[in-house]
């Protein structure tokens, strides 16, 4: 029997998630497209600048986010690879603090300031709580990151969106594919082209093979399938996580419930 770690909730082999910086007044609009067309999104805040007219206030982020993941962009938006490491901690770990309290839950994704981020960067991040962080290169491809704190995203949403999303909906199906896009909510108001992303949303919702979630759930689910344990002849599977994950059995989707052992 052929058993494959590729397969997304109920069978899936395709994933789309989007990202957007900097929590200005524009996410209202731009989370509603999401909610009217049952897309998903992280939002990365920038929790110092909370509240200043420009940016959104922390009461309203339950219900503007409501469904999407609230995420760490720093308090100040800094260079942070021309930070001490004590300052990278400060505006990492403060932006958590407020941005937890205000959402109501432990906040784990992040967005790189400006794209900017190094080895050192990356160390730091790990002693944070922070598990997933996307950068700002575009890569026009579907494949997922061996290591998610350098999570390059598909494009941004000025990239070939429609050629992108053909060739996304053909990409192979012995692979997992996630279409990830990017950008900042205030360039579809200053550039007057709010029907861009309008537009796109309805041809990119409603496909049947295409799980739609935020950047965390898809971290957490790729982390869950790959810590799946196999037995030697690969005739049993062990699911050690909380999570639900699917695996392909000679084709076929087989789920491997949380905290399970899956006979074949």
């Amino acid at each position: 029997m052929r058993i494959l770690c590729n397969s997304y909730p109920e069978g899936k082999r395709r994933a789309m998630t989007f990202s957007y910086d900097d929590g200005m007044i524009f996410d209202r609009r731009l989370a509603k497209i999401f909610d009217e067309n049952g897309l998903r999104a992280s939002f990365h805040l920038n929790s110092g600048l909370l509240g200043d007219g420009n940016h959104l206030t922390k009461e309203e982020l339950p219900e503007v986010f409501r469904n999407h993941e609230v995420s760490v962009h720093t308090v100040t938006h800094p260079w942070l690879s021309m930070m001490p490491d004590e300052g990278i901690l400060w505006e990492v770990m403060e932006d958590r603090r407020t941005l937890e309290a205000a959402a109501g839950y432990p906040v784990r994704g992040m967005s790189y300031p400006f794209g900017d981020y190094d080895e050192r960067v990356l160390s730091v991040l790990r002693t944070c709580g922070i598990v997933c962080s996307r950068t700002v290169r575009a890569t026009n491809a579907f494949a997922l990151p061996d290591d998610f704190l350098a999570w390059h995203p598909t494009c941004h949403h000025t990239g070939p969106l429609d050629e992108l999303l053909d060739a996304f909906r053909k990409s192979p199906y012995w692979n997992l594919s996630c279409f990830f896009i990017w950008g900042h909510s205030y360039e579809f108001d200053r550039s007057d082209n709010w029907s861009l992303i309008e537009e796109f949303a309805k041809r990119a919702a409603g496909d049947p093979e295409t799980w739609y979630a935020t950047n965390i759930e898809i971290y957490d689910y790729v982390t869950a399938l790959r810590a799946l344990r196999f037995s030697v002849d690969r005739t049993m599977v062990q699911n050690l996580s909380a999570i639900d994950v699917w695996v392909t059995a000679d084709g076929v989707p087989v789920k491997v419930p949380a905290g399970q052992i899956v006979r074949f």
